[in-house]
């Protein structure tokens, strides 16, 4: 029987809405053999990920994604098995990330209040154990009190960049990114590239994040139809990448993807995670 794995979950360190204990216990109940914790900019779930995984018949592999700026795009890299040492180290470059962040998060808010919206600050802050939070919670804010019918209604109109709440705060280069989980002994994979970038920015992007260090591409994702698989895995395999994959599980805030099999569409090898953490030793 084939070992399978999930490189890509979320928990309520970040916009999640399991604990990184009932994840571990998830993963181990439907039989993966390894999955990891990659909260958006933040490491504070990992010790928790790390500490109900032992005793366990499960590899819990400590990660995070982060959000970066490639041009005039927004990108998400993971950086995955990120060693216990370095921890500290990605909380410290955080901190500005987080800060910006906040700022962005305040001045949305305030946007919305003076439209109308009675969404508060505070309040949305307590919806998580570290305080951290992105627009999703505040898209669920504002389904909570029905001003939307869905997380997703709220993200795509009175959230979007182009609704006039939303400015987008200054983001850390894809290039330094890459650079720093590479100095801490991770390994940098690209996260869902065909969300971000079209397939002829991809072509123009790969090569130059393959010097840069990039190691891993996302090629197995919730979202992604046979046909965009397969050209992920031609494209990673064209550019010297190692294939990742991942559900991108969020909990019940995406009821729809399942730890694991993501839509039901998800099988990802632990071959995929072996060949992955073979990097971390060259």
């Amino acid at each position: 029987m084939q070992k399978l794995c999930d490189l890509h979950t979320h928990s309520v360190f970040s916009d999640g809405t399991c604990t990184p204990g009932e994840i571990i216990d998830t993963a181990v109940r439907i039989g993966l053999s390894a999955v990891a914790l990659c909260d958006h900019n933040t490491v504070d779930g990992i010790p928790d990920f790390l500490s109900a995984a032992k005793g366990k018949d499960i590899r819990a592999i400590a990660g995070a994604e982060f959000s970066v700026a490639y041009e005039d795009t927004e990108l998400h890299l993971l950086g995955l098995f990120i060693p216990e040492e370095a921890f500290a180290h990605v909380t410290t470059l955080m901190e500005d990330v987080n800060r910006r962040k906040e700022e962005s998060n305040r001045a949305l808010i305030a946007s919305l209040n003076r439209a109308g919206y009675e969404i508060d600050f505070e309040a949305i802050r307590n919806m998580t154990p570290n305080g951290k939070f992105n627009r999703s919670h505040i898209a669920q804010a504002m389904t909570d009190k029905g001003y939307t019918e869905s997380i997703s209604q709220a993200m795509n109109t009175v959230l979007a960049p182009g609704a006039g709440h939303y400015i987008e705060p200054r983001r850390i280069s894809v290039w330094e990114m890459i650079d720093f989980i590479k100095s801490v002994g991770a390994v940098p994979v690209l996260a869902h590239p065909f969300l971000n970038l079209s397939e002829a920015a991809l072509a123009q992007f790969l090569p130059e994040a393959k010097k840069h260090g990039l190691v891993g591409m996302e090629c197995a994702y919730s979202l992604y139809d046979k046909e965009t698989t397969a050209k992920s895995l031609l494209l990673a395999e064209k550019n010297g990448l190692l294939p990742s994959g991942g559900s991108d599980f969020h909990g019940t805030k995406k009821a729809d993807i399942r730890l694991g099999c993501g839509k039901g569409n998800l099988a990802i090898p632990y071959a995929w995670a072996e060949r992955l953490e073979n990097q971390t030793a060259e």
